[in-house]
């Protein structure tokens, strides 16, 4: 075996020409997914203040900021709906005139080319915050799976291109893709939430959705964080059931798990830089403390090099134009 000094790896990194030949991990537009959040009213776009540069939109400024997202080359975006009322079975959420299907409705109408991916969840509709139907202070798995299918019928019907449930109920993927077929609508993928876990990097989130639980906490259907087996178990069982992608949420610190899941399935595999950790690096870059957008190019990086196929992240308009800077 030869070594030193005939073999130098710091040839290979000698300038950025040859960098770039030889880097392993190619970070592009392709591969993100914008999130963004829409409330009723009319001229809103209300900047939320723990995701600065995220707003909550309303249709019309909405259907103005996804042709922005579309102009810059991104496939798709993922909408969260804050409704104009709640209450205990988070109605609005399969209301046919709720604010996401108004707003699919919407973008549908005006822009063509970019994928309008819905959440499925009900925390965002509900009174209480959760996720399902409450009964003795606990939600309920399998009358929950009765709102989520109809709220996913309900998404397709306005034009979703694919939808998302991010809820965590056991059964929901097979639930909602039979609901799907039934309607007519088995063209119609599913992004499952598989590997969800009980994350406290979903704070701001929970700001710019309104979706705090008003009790207790989501650790009796999100997963564990010490947790991967657990998590290959349930990208299984999503599969098995019909999902076309399976997602690991949030990404950074679980990107152990992302690896693991790539390398056990051969199916493709979306990680969410979920907004705790869009939020550290903004007000740290704010502070003047790291370089902002080399350590969000180096996050999202480090997600596509662990096996991400896909990445939803706030940092994806950004993104484009580092990249391609």
């Amino acid at each position: 075996m030869s070594f030193y000094p005939i073999v130098r790896p710091r040839r290979n990194r000698a300038n950025e020409s040859i960098r770039r030949l030889v880097r392993e991990t190619k970070l592009s537009v392709d591969d993100l997914i914008y999130p963004m959040f829409v409330v009723h009213g009319q001229d809103i776009a209300n900047e939320i203040t723990s995701m600065p540069g995220c707003f909550q939109y309303s249709v019309d400024r909405l259907v103005k900021a996804v042709n922005e997202v579309k102009k810059l080359g991104i496939p798709g975006v993922i909408l969260f709906g804050i409704p104009e009322y709640k209450d205990s079975v988070g109605t609005e959420a399969y209301d046919d005139d709720g604010i996401i299907q108004q707003a699919v409705r919407a973008i549908k109408g005006t822009i063509s080319d970019i994928m309008v991916i819905t959440d499925v969840c009900l925390c965002e509709y509900t009174d209480h915050g959760h996720c399902g139907i409450i009964e003795s202070g606990d939600v309920v798995n399998d009358a929950t799976l009765d709102l989520l299918v109809k709220e996913s019928i309900s998404h397709a019907r306005s034009g979703a291109d694919m939808i998302a449930p991010s809820d965590m109920m056991d059964g929901r993927i097979g639930a909602i893709r039979n609901g799907l077929d039934q309607e007519g609508f088995e063209n119609i993928p599913i992004m499952a939430y598989s590997a969800k876990y009980a994350s406290a990097f979903y704070g701001p989130f929970r700001d710019a959705a309104e979706s705090t639980p008003q009790f207790g906490d989501r650790r009796s259907y999100q997963m564990d964080p010490a947790n991967s087996d657990e998590a290959i178990r349930e990208v299984e069982l999503d599969i098995q059931e019909g999902a076309d992608i399976v997602m690991v949420k949030p990404a950074l610190s679980y990107l152990d798990v992302i690896s693991h899941v790539k390398s056990e399935f051969q199916i493709p595999v979306a990680a969410y830089n979920v907004s705790g950790e869009y939020a550290m690096i903004k007000a740290a870059g704010q502070n003047g403390w790291i370089d902002e957008n080399r350590v969000a190019l180096e996050v999202l990086t480090s997600i596509k090099r662990a096996g991400a196929d896909i990445i939803l992240t706030y940092f994806a308009k950004s993104a484009v134009e580092w990249i391609e800077g």
